[in-house]
């Protein structure tokens, strides 16, 4: 939406300056996108008095003139004809840049003459396009400001264009006046009032106007117009031409541009028919499908069924709210003119100007919505606009349809505007906010103008005050504690561990991917899903068709992505919800990683390696470390069909408590899903990690040994198939209070072993708490040891 400054003053009595109106619009709500100040560019350019002009010594064009400018008098060679001594002059001195020639003037000398400076011309300047001689002024005084002299003499070449982004539900803005309305709110200047314009018509009206029953509904509320004969439609004036020209619309002729000053001036589109290229009355219909018309934009338009389009006995003549038609357009010689002004059915315009393609300015406000009950009267002032411009004689209305009823009411619950805005806003003043936007107030009751549809409930009342008061003065703050003391924990025990799973996989190194929680029916049988019960009943589209059974889909779709974009090694992850059925809590929270390619980049010492599965394990254990899980766990190797049978892990409490899954993913799955690995996974489950037993926010003291501590070396034969986890937690649990690790340092298969048969060295440290070990100490201990390991394991010490 682009205006004036001169139009905006037009129905806003203010002395702000255009700076002020920038930020208080935008304030407002009515973003400023552009001002466009021709004033800017011609700040450096002074008036001066050409002296002395004489011949060019060496040059038959050129004079050489003696120029009065408030620096002093200069000399300037010019090649205009109609440079010559008495005339006042535009003067631009060296280091002024003239846009109209992306120059900066600078002192030169010109066939052996020196210059100092520049008279200009008006397309110089980017005033006008004449440019067969220098601008003559008929008055000003030398050193004057030439953007002053036009601001005083000329206003209209100086006059700043402010375009403002108008919001959807803010239809009201797209008029000149309804912007004015919010800057007297605010209190920038003072509405001026309304023009009140009766017309009484002195004939009837020739052409008849009726609304067909099918488009009565949804098409078009009320249809008026009225006949003017013996109008002279030539060229606007000179006032109404630029105007539109500041805006970005070209003048066309008086008709036609009064329609569009009205479109700008008021929000209220209108058109214009030649009466004489009409036949008969005047019907709004909706279209059987197939008609076509040509419009005043010279396309062709083809209708489908249902459209609501304006039919004379012929035809169609018009795209009813959208765009007429070019046979019953204005010309210079229409004489008789029919003005018609309707209000229509918000999204049928939409509908049809999508469909058609068109985009027009009374679409743009047609289908946002107008001021309905502004018809009548809009109808008469355009009518005494073409009396005042084009002369004629107007008939009595013509009206079809009924101006649909909009009053509606709302309270103001002036505390309750206070409690929600946050601002101490005085009952008096939300009133007096609500009466300057235009709202009419009965006691508490707020009836609302016509022209804002976008009020639909008290809500919508309270952003009105707030809007104007100007959030911009709300002051922070801080939030009453509900209970003296330290607060509790926002955060609950499960959205803390969330939140520290996503730090630990970013510190080690992992990036964060977020996926759709809705994958194809293929993708999620690989998985364990694909299944009626997690099947959405309305996709948007075919490979989002069912509920993720497991995050590891997602993470393998972008993997495979990035493979095609030539990223091979990668490290991402996931926190979300998993799920296993269609109703509430059928789901859970999982954090899944996935590791593909190598290690690290290549290097000179040969340090990077493949990933492998224990990379996964020992992600995975330093996630559980992190949101508390117990040090001592089970790796069982039953886990889901997507992994590798013989490549794989369960972290386990036990039997039936798993916190998780590790190891390399199934082939089979990554071929169905185009990644080309070996890719190593992990997935772990949050929820099953049990909470601590204290929810305190202390700690056990540090318990520091000062004494010796003592390692031992033993060595274990057992069966192939004994995993070495079930071997070092054997040995840890011999004494829990002495033995503070035990880890496995070596293996061996083969040789005098015999066949099934391995040997797994590990490595258990002790450390004393109250008095230094014995020999005889140590030996206890490591019988304990010998023993859990035989019974746990069958494992006997190696000889």
């Amino acid at each position: 939406m682009k205006f004036t400054l001169s139009w905006l003053k037009e129905h806003l009595d203010t002395a702000a300056s255009v700076d002020a109106i920038a930020e208080a619009l935008t304030d407002l709500g009515l973003e400023v996108e552009s001002i466009t100040n021709p004033a800017a560019r011609l700040g450096d350019f002074t008036i001066g008095k050409v002296l002395v002009a004489e011949q060019h010594p060496d040059a038959d064009r050129l004079k050489v003139c003696q120029v009065a400018t408030d620096a002093g008098e200069v000399q300037i060679v010019c090649g205009a004809p109609n440079a010559r001594a008495g005339i006042t002059v535009v003067v631009a001195r060296p280091g002024t840049y003239v846009p109209g020639i992306d120059t900066t003037i600078g002192l030169g000398r010109i066939r052996g003459v020196e210059s100092a400076g520049m008279m200009c011309s008006e397309r110089e300047l980017e005033l006008g396009e004449a440019h067969d001689g220098i601008i003559e002024l008929p008055s000003g005084e030398v050193g004057e400001r030439f953007a002053d002299w036009l601001a005083a003499n000329d206003p209209a070449r100086v006059d700043p264009v402010i375009e403002i982004a108008i919001t959807p539900n803010r239809p009201d803005a797209l008029g000149v006046r309804g912007i004015a309305r919010d800057l007297a709110a605010r209190g920038l200047g003072t509405l001026r009032p309304a023009p009140a314009v009766h017309i009484e018509g002195q004939f009837p009206c020739p052409i008849g106007v009726s609304i067909d029953a099918d488009a009565a509904t949804g098409g078009c509320e009320v249809f008026a117009g009225r006949l003017i004969r013996g109008v002279r439609n030539g060229p606007s004036p000179d006032w109404l031409q630029a105007r539109l020209r500041a805006i970005g619309l070209r003048p066309i002729s008086a008709l036609v541009d009064i329609t569009n000053f009205f479109t700008y001036d008021r929000n209220r589109p209108l058109h214009v028919f030649d009466a004489d290229k009409v036949t008969g009355n005047l019907r709004v219909h909706r279209t059987a499908g197939g008609e076509t018309l040509t419009g005043l934009d010279e396309k062709e338009y083809t209708f489908d069924p249902g459209q609501v389009v304006i039919s004379d006995d012929r035809g169609i003549v018009s795209i009813g709210g959208i765009m007429g038609g070019l046979a019953t357009g204005c010309t210079e010689a229409t004489e008789n003119v029919f003005l018609e002004a309707a209000v229509w059915d918000r999204v049928q315009i939409a509908m049809t100007g999508r469909a058609l393609r068109i985009n027009s300015d009374a679409r743009y406000r047609n289908e946002r919505g107008i001021d309905p009950a502004f018809n009548m009267e809009a109808l008469d002032m355009a009518t005494q606009m073409i009396l005042d411009l084009c002369g004629g004689t107007p008939s009595n209305r013509v009206v079809a349809g009924k101006v649909p009823d909009t009053a509606r009411a709302y309270r103001l619950d002036p505390a309750r505007v206070q409690s929600l805005v946050g601002m101490d806003i005085p009952e008096s003043e939300q009133r007096q906010t609500l009466t300057a936007l235009g709202f009419r107030l009965e006691g508490n009751m707020a009836h609302v103008p016509s022209w804002r549809p976008d009020i639909l409930g008290e809500a919508d009342l309270v952003e009105e005050v707030a809007r104007i008061a100007s959030l911009t003065k709300l002051e922070g703050r801080p939030m009453a504690r509900a209970l003296p003391g330290v607060p509790k924990p926002i955060l609950s025990p499960a959205q803390k561990r969330e939140q520290i799973a996503r730090r630990t996989m970013a510190s080690l190194g992992y990036n964060e991917c977020v996926t759709y929680s809705f994958i194809d029916e293929a993708a999620a049988a690989l998985f364990g899903g694909g299944d009626e019960a997690t099947m959405l009943a309305n996709p948007i589209s075919s490979d989002l068709s069912h509920m993720r059974p497991d995050l590891l889909p997602g993470l393998l779709r972008a993997a495979a992505r990035n493979q095609a974009r030539g990223i091979m090694d990668m490290a991402v992850f996931e926190v979300g919800h998993v799920f296993h059925g269609g109703e509430p809590g059928e789901q859970k929270v999982q954090v899944a990683g996935l590791l593909i390619g190598r290690t690290g980049p290549r290097d000179s010492h040969g340090s990077t390696r493949a990933v492998d599965l224990f990379d996964a394990k020992a992600d995975a254990e330093a996630v559980l470390a992190a949101i508390g899980a117990p040090a001592r766990v089970q790796i069982l190797r039953d886990g889901p069909g997507w992994f590798h049978p013989g490549r794989h892990g369960r972290i386990c409490l036990g039997p039936k408590k798993a916190l998780g899954v590790f190891g390399e993913l199934h082939p089979r799955v990554l071929r169905a899903l185009d990644v080309k690995g070996p890719a190593m996974a992990f997935a772990i489950w949050p929820e099953e990690v049990p909470l601590p037993r204290r929810t305190g926010a202390t700690r056990d003291a540090l318990r520091i040994s000062d004494l010796q501590a003592v390692e031992r070396d033993f060595a274990f034969v057992v069966d192939a198939g004994v995993e070495a986890l079930s071997l070092v937690n054997a040995a840890a649990g011999a004494d829990k209070a002495l033995i503070e690790e035990v880890r496995v340092f070596d293996e061996f298969i083969g040789g005098s072993l015999g066949e099934g048969k391995k040997s797994l060295a590990v490595t258990v440290r002790l450390q004393p708490r109250d008095k230094t070990l014995t020999e005889a100490d140590i030996e206890a201990v490591s019988a304990k040891i010998i023993e859990k390991v035989q019974k746990a394991t069958g494992g006997v010490l190696r000889s």
